[in-house]
């Protein structure tokens, strides 16, 4: 653990930051507050969050922080949480909204680069390049053959989108790149739209790649399960770089085992870095270590919006971008 611009007669607003970022963004956290950086190797236990966050006013932290009620309540001083994550299902965020601690998140600045990762995906797994490349390594190829590690074709094939946010969006809109058709899960209500909107059977039934972009929420903990996976192609994909408990990961290794889909490929877990040992041995799931957002760039901005919302709220402006009680 640092910590930087140590406690006595400094009279600024005191942060603890849960993760080492990028120095240039650190710099602007430290000119302005009495820093304190945790760094080391385990994420922090709610305990240990508890003890940290006495005296501070402000929390800069990430998706595996637990930020439950219980710490908040014994966050006396906290004015606000600002979340390096566009998704914030490791806060409770109606607790801190009635003690009148601001939340925020980083939306928009990760949208392309989880966009690109989604695609990666799409392609890894439709094309068997994990497979393939996981055969090169270790020398079983053989040579070429007609009939050798036949994929799925993208041209001409549904793209079903579960989530019509930004990162949503930003995938349908590559779709027709590569010759695919997108339609989203409706909400509540139909609408007319474009791309189209079916109900989420209709989805589930007619698409032929389904990727998901919902946030977490308690009507979307195991939205895919036993049932969904039924209702899909025996030649279906399914891709989460959403929120790992949106897939029961348990159902979804039988639903591969069962041959009732063609494959799966995650970049989130229901219990992150755990991975369902079901999963481990599937030769048709790539699995990716939560990379959505890792590029520099996008970790760069992130970091530096959840430090700019900080900075705001701590000194009397509107956050950037608050988040609100679902």
């Amino acid at each position: 653990m640092v910590t930087a611009n140590p406690t006595g007669t400094d009279s600024r607003p005191r942060v603890l930051l849960t993760r080492r970022i990028p120095a240039s963004v650190q710099s602007k956290l430290e000119a302005g507050c009495n820093l304190e950086l945790y760094d080391g190797p385990s994420p922090l236990t709610s305990d240990e969050l508890v003890r940290r966050l006495r005296g501070k006013h402000g929390l800069v932290c990430v998706l595996t922080d637990p930020v439950t009620a219980d710490v908040l309540g014994a966050a006396n001083d906290l004015r606000v949480v600002a979340n390096i994550a566009v998704g914030y299902d490791n806060i409770d965020v109606a607790s801190a909204h009635s003690r009148g601690i601001v939340v925020t998140n980083t939306p928009d600045v990760l949208t392309e680069s989880t966009a690109e990762l989604t695609w990666a995906l799409i392609l890894a797994v439709t094309r068997r390049i994990g497979e393939g490349e996981r055969l090169v390594r270790r020398g079983g190829w053989q040579g070429w053959a007609l009939d050798f590690m036949l994929g799925m074709e993208l041209r001409g094939k549904q793209l079903g989108i579960i989530g019509r946010g930004r990162i949503g969006r930003a995938v349908a809109a590559r779709a027709s790149a590569f010759g695919m058709t997108a339609v989203f899960a409706a909400r509540e209500s139909r609408s007319s739209s474009d791309p189209p909107e079916l109900s989420f059977d209709e989805l589930l039934v007619s698409s032929d790649v389904i990727s998901i972009h919902t946030p977490l929420t308690a009507s979307t903990r195991h939205l895919i399960d036993r049932r969904a996976l039924a209702r899909m192609k025996r030649s279906a994909f399914l891709v989460n770089t959403a929120r790992g408990p949106v897939v029961d990961e348990e159902a979804l290794a039988w639903a591969l085992k069962e041959h009732l889909i063609a494959g799966a490929a995650l970049d989130v877990y229901e219990r992150e870095p755990e991975v369902f040992a079901g999963l481990l041995d599937l030769e048709n799931v790539v699995l990716a270590p939560h990379l959505g957002s890792a590029t520099r760039e996008t970790r760069t901005a992130m970091a530096d919006l959840a430090v700019s919302n900080v900075l705001a709220v701590l000194q009397g402006r509107p956050a950037l971008t608050p988040v609100s009680p679902r």
